[in-house]
């Protein structure tokens, strides 16, 4: 499943983060980022404070999202997906941020 999903990504250069389970850690997995021009990252073993961050938005993606309205099938979960990483980077607001979404902050500390 873990090959099959990178098979599918369209952005060299790209950094895909993960940990250190088996499938990443594979020379088939490396060989794929590799032939698809992705940059592998990985958390230091035993260290779950390296995903602290993305654990946090699947937290909030599963709570606010995907609990609540139940996708019936792939492409309807795909599409509720996207919908929220646009509203969490762009509209929801984070404390940790100053209030300010993602995006606003980004562009305030560029500025």
């Amino acid at each position: 499943l873990v090959l099959r999903t990178v098979e599918h990504i369209n952005a060299k250069g790209a950094i895909l983060h993960s940990d250190q389970g088996y499938q990443y850690t594979t020379k088939t997995y490396k060989n794929l980022l590799d032939d698809k021009e992705l940059i592998g990252s990985h958390s230091r073993r035993g260290n779950c404070y390296d995903n602290a961050c993305i654990e946090s938005f699947f937290s909030h993606l599963k709570a606010e999202k995907l609990y609540l309205e139940k996708p019936a099938n792939e492409s309807e979960a795909r599409r509720m997906v996207t919908e929220y990483i646009n509203y969490y980077n762009e509209e929801r607001f984070q404390k940790k941020l100053g209030d300010l979404s993602p995006v606003e902050y980004r562009e305030a500390i560029a500025a």
